[in-house]
C-alpha cells in the first residue's frame, strides 16, 4: 500500500513509523509542512524534536512542498495534525480529488460555537472522502518504539476501517474495527479534559481514592455526552472510552494530566503548556466539550470544574470543593 502522513507532529511521525514497519512492505511518505524540519529528519532519519532516539525504517520516505503530487495513487491518506488544522487539510484533499480512505488522528472538538466533531467537520467540507477515526489508548513514544498498543478504527464505511486494518493492524499493533464514529470521537475528546482533573487530583495529592472516583464519574460524563449525541453506550466502555481514558488520565507521558499536575503547583495555565512542547488538545478542546454539553442538556459538573479553572475563574482548592459539595444523588448515567 501507498500510505501518507500529513504531519510530522509525534503522533503523526509514530504512525507513519508502524505503517514502514509493516510486513507488508507498504510505500510510506510522511509529510512535514516545514521544510527545514523534513530535511533534518530525512537526513538524521528520526523526528529529533518530537520522538529523539526512534530510527526511521528505511521505507519510511519524508516529504515537504506540494500535497497534491504526493496524494497521486494514494490507497491511505492519515491525518496527523491537531484538531485547530484539520479542517483545512480535508479541505485540501477534496480539492485534490482524493479517492482513498481518510483518517485522522486528532482528538477533539473543533474551536468555536458549535464545537464541531471531527467527522462532522468532513461532512461540511469534503463530503465526497471516505473518512475515518482512528483513536485509542496510545502514546507516541510508545507505538514508534514498537510496543504493544490496541486502536480503534472508526467509520460508517466497513471497507475504510479495514483499510486501515491492512495498513497498521500487525506485530505489536492491534486495530479493531468499529462503526460508531461519535462515540470513538467523543471518547478521544473528553478524555484529555477529564485528564486535566485527575493530573489535578494527583497534583494536590487528593489520594487514590479521590483518582478513581473522578475517573468513574468522568467516565459516566463522557458516556452521557456520547449517548445524547447519537453514539452507542458500550463504545464507552471499550479502546476509546474507559481504555484510553485510564492511559491519558494516569500515564506519565500524558500531557493533558501533566498540564493538571502544573496547575496544580501554581503555575499559570500559559506557564504550564509553554513548557510542554507539544499541544495538549484537553485545553483547547474542553471549552467546546462544555458547550456542546450544554446545548444537549447533559450536566458535566467535573468538564464544567476543569473549564472554570482554564479560565481562571476559579482556583484549584475550589474546583475540588465545588464537586465535593454537590448535592447527594444516585449512582447512574
Amino acid at each position: 500500500m501507498k500510505v501518507i502522513v500529513i504531519g510530522a507532529g509525534a503522533w503523526g511521525t509514530a504512525i507513519a513509523m508502524a505503517a514502514a514497519r509493516h510486513e507488508a512492505g507498504h510505500e510510506v511518505h510522511l509529510w512535514a509542512r516545514d521544510a527545514a524540519q523534513a530535511q533534518a529528519m530525512q537526513a538524521a532519519r528520526s523526528n529529533a524534536r518530537y520522538l529523539p532516539g526512534q530510527v526511521f525504517a528505511p521505507t519510511l520516505a519524508v516529504q515537504h512542498g506540494p500535497l497534491e503530487p504526493l496524494l497521486a495513487g494514494a490507497d491511505l491518506v492519515v491525518i496527523g495534525t491537531p484538531m485547530a488544522a484539520l479542517r483545512s487539510i480535508l479541505a485540501a484533499l477534496a480539492q485534490a480529488g482524493v479517492r482513498a480512505p481518510v483518517a485522522w488522528l486528532c482528538k477533539g472538538f473543533e474551536a468555536g460555537e458549535q464545537g464541531w466533531m471531527p467527522h462532522e467537520v468532513a461532512a461540511q467540507v469534503a463530503p465526497q472522502l471516505r473518512c475515518a477515526a482512528l483513536s485509542g489508548p496510545s502514546f507516541a513514544q510508545e507505538v514508534a518504539q514498537g510496543l504493544p498498543t490496541c486502536l480503534v478504527a472508526a467509520s460508517a464505511d466497513a471497507e475504510v476501517s479495514a483499510t486501515l486494518q491492512q495498513a497498521l493492524h500487525g506485530g505489536a499493533l492491534r486495530v479493531y474495527a468499529s462503526s460508531d464514529i461519535v462515540g470513538v470521537e467523543v471518547g478521544g475528546a473528553v478524555k484529555n479534559v477529564l485528564a486535566i482533573a485527575a493530573g489535578l487530583c494527583d497534583g494536590l495529592k487528593l489520594g487514590l481514592n479521590a483518582r478513581a472516583a473522578l475517573l468513574t464519574r468522568g467516565l459516566a460524563e463522557m458516556t452521557r455526552l456520547g449517548v445524547a449525541l447519537g453514539a452507542q453506550m458500550q463504545t464507552f466502555m471499550g479502546l476509546s472510552g474507559m481504555g484510553d481514558l485510564i492511559l491519558t488520565a494516569t500515564g506519565d507521558l500524558s500531557r493533558n494530566r501533566k498540564v493538571g499536575l502544573l496547575l496544580a503547583q501554581g503555575l499559570s495555565l500559559e506557564a504550564a503548556v509553554q513548557s510542554l512542547g507539544h499541544v495538549a488538545e484537553g485545553v483547547y478542546s474542553a471549552r467546546t466539550v462544555v458547550q456542546r454539553a450544554q446545548a444537549c442538556g447533559v450536566d458535566m459538573p467535573i468538564a464544567q470544574a476543569v473549564v472554570a479553572l482554564l479560565d481562571g475563574r476559579i482556583s484549584a482548592q475550589a474546583a475540588v470543593r465545588a464537586l465535593l459539595e454537590r448535592d447527594p444523588k444516585r449512582e447512574m448515567l
